[in-house]
């Protein structure tokens, strides 16, 4: 005779809370392509990723750094994994996007990076055997359908005027490079507790970024220092750095790497909104129309499943 396990409160708090953090997160996400726009002139690439990780591990290092000294063995063990994530999660995936946007458009960035949720949740399942029921499968296409809407304006015969530029292999590679790390820091999680392994990585991302820091500033490529400048690095430091990858590992320890992949699926949505209220940009019916497809296919991809 079997009983039904009773549901553990908890656990149910953590997932409420997730799926919160599930709609705020891309939205400080993408408040760095924002950021990094407005400056592009003034600090390149190499240096506005570097100072990004590099400030963020300093401010945070008051908080965890005793703890992350009492792992230090840890990670001197792991540090081949945490080397692999701060290339693929703070550095290409911050100065390559830095690079792509100079020369590539906003609609192509959307496009390719709209395509990394599903290479999330196909190599979690493929991988490593993550769930992938009915429900979460037809929720990622709805998702995707709701970004393509966006993306082409509701328009068929965009598809048709839509050019690649060499910035968009900078994105592409920055996709690809974001889809493993959130794949990795899922089924890799390695004996370090979740704040120790978040501030080791970002210090070996910005390591990983010093020698190409060095080379751009050696090139005479050096950023305006002011307070405009220095104030912008603070902002991508503290709110798509730290804020926003924390809320992102947060997610993933409740919902998954394929269902935390879905907030890119909210970029778009986001860009419109912020260029309406900061930009002065039109929202248009397309943007509603694509949110009406992502939303519910959220709620159907984040689902739990059955028996699990």
């Amino acid at each position: 005779m079997t009983t039904d396990a009773q549901p553990d409160p908890a656990a149910q708090r953590e997932r409420a809370f997730a799926m919160i953090l599930l709609f705020i997160v891309p939205a400080l996400f993408t408040t760095n392509v924002v950021v990094a726009r407005a400056v592009n002139d003034t600090v390149p690439p190499f240096a506005l990723a570097y100072w990004r990780w590099m400030l963020a591990f300093l401010l945070f290092l008051p908080v965890v750094g005793p703890e992350l000294w009492r792992h230090r063995a840890a990670v001197a063990a792991e540090w081949r994994d945490l080397l692999v994530l701060g290339i693929l999660g703070m550095g290409i995936c911050g100065a390559f996007v830095y690079i792509g946007a100079d020369t590539t458009s906003a609609t192509n960035i959307g496009l390719i990076f709209g395509t990394a949720p599903i290479i999330i949740a196909g190599a979690s399942t493929l991988m490593y055997g993550e769930p992938m029921s009915r429900a979460k499968a037809a929720g990622i296409f709805i998702s995707l359908m709701g970004v393509l809407v966006i993306i082409f304006r509701g328009d068929v015969d965009a598809l048709r005027a839509l050019t690649f530029v060499p910035g968009d292999l900078w994105i592409v590679t920055s996709a690809l490079a974001w889809a493993i790390y959130s794949v990795m820091l899922r089924h890799r999680p390695g004996a370090l507790p979740a704040r120790a392994r978040f501030s080791a990585t970002m210090l070996f991302g910005a390591l990983a970024l010093l020698p190409f820091y060095i080379a751009e500033t050696a090139q005479g490529v050096v950023p305006t220092l002011n307070p405009e400048t220095i104030g912008t690095v603070l902002i991508v430091a503290i709110i798509p750095g730290l804020a926003a990858y924390i809320g992102y590992a947060r997610i993933q320890r409740s919902l998954g790497a394929g269902s935390t992949g879905l907030i890119l699926y909210l970029a778009p949505s986001y860009a419109a909104l912020f260029g309406w209220l900061l930009l002065g940009e039109t929202l248009e019916p397309y943007h509603f129309a694509g949110a009406a497809l992502i939303l519910p296919g959220i709620f159907l991809s984040t689902r739990p499943v059955r028996g699990s």
